[in-house]
């Protein structure tokens, strides 16, 4: 198979999936319950989901792993479950992406402040992503995405261990939100320039930005991204709008055409990958794609 890096400097664009959590609450994941915990008790529900996304268009399966380090799974009492649930998430998602699309795994932030601002140590941090990353690589991962990260330190260690214990593609992708002077930080203050300055550094072969915003803020946040990082490849992943709360439920109302007639322009600012987050499903992805390729 053509690896995703050779597909990119070939100049072809590629397409990934979007949201996963609403998309299994819709398929009856409760509240307090454990998502990643459905690659095994629910894994044609998860492999349903990838197929929706495929049909759509996606030549990029992300898979249902965004919480599988062992910080996480200690909430649900799965910490002894790490290798297993990430082994089942990249194979899912390999059943469907076959031997001529991509396995994206995805890894989010383990929830701990890494110091000097709290507890978690470099070390630690270093250990829980190298033992997730392991284990989606056996699966069948040949991607990885370190996503909705906002510390460049908790995610420099994400993408050191990504890099030094397996083969995987690095996508490292941060969460910026739009400040009233013009600019973006994340909650840690990152700005994405200083973002890709570190990620490359770490060793990151793609720079990227997900979720925190909608289409029209995300231009911006790849623009800037290519001006700093003129020759690495960029993903955006965008949600469907900023969320709102309606009759108690909270809903992301930018619709498949209102994220389509964007894409244009959000692949003119640089992205190479594109894909949707919270709120997206099949049709934004299907929307995205026919707007960029007729098809």
């Amino acid at each position: 198979m053509v690896n995703c890096l050779e597909r990119l400097a070939a100049g072809e664009r590629l397409y990934c999936d979007g949201a996963m959590g609403t998309f299994l609450q819709a398929k009856g994941l409760q509240p307090g319950e454990c998502p990643e915990l459905w690659c095994v008790t629910h894994a044609a529900d998860v492999q349903d989901i990838h197929r929706q996304y495929r049909a759509a268009g996606s030549s990029i399966v992300e898979c249902n792993s965004f919480g599988g380090t062992h910080y996480k799974l200690t909430h649900y009492g799965l910490a002894e479950r790490v290798a297993e649930l990430n082994r089942a998430a990249a194979a899912i998602a390999r059943a469907v992406a076959g031997q001529d699309q991509h396995v994206l795994g995805s890894m989010g932030p383990t929830g701990e402040l890494p110091e000097p601002y709290g507890e978690a140590t470099e070390a630690a941090l270093y250990e829980a992503f190298r033992e997730q990353a392991v284990a989606l690589a056996e699966g069948g991962a040949d991607m990885v995405i370190v996503e909705t990260m906002s510390s460049v330190e908790e995610a420099a260690a994400a993408v050191r261990a990504v890099r030094e214990h397996t083969p995987l593609i690095v996508v490292a992708s941060f969460t910026f939100n739009p400040l009233p002077n013009g600019s973006f930080r994340t909650m840690m203050g990152v700005t994405p320039e200083r973002m890709a300055e570190a990620m490359l550094e770490a060793g990151a072969h793609i720079l990227g930005a997900n979720c925190g915003t909608g289409m029209a803020p995300m231009i911006e946040i790849i623009r800037r991204l290519r001006a700093a990082a003129p020759s690495t490849p960029l993903m955006a992943m965008a949600n469907a709008g900023m969320p709102v709360v309606e009759h108690g439920q909270t809903v992301f109302k930018e619709t498949p055409a209102q994220m389509a007639a964007l894409a244009p322009a959000l692949a003119e600012a640089g992205a190479t990958i594109i894909g949707g987050c919270c709120g997206t499903g099949p049709a934004h992805i299907a929307a995205l794609r026919q707007a960029l390729t007729g098809r």
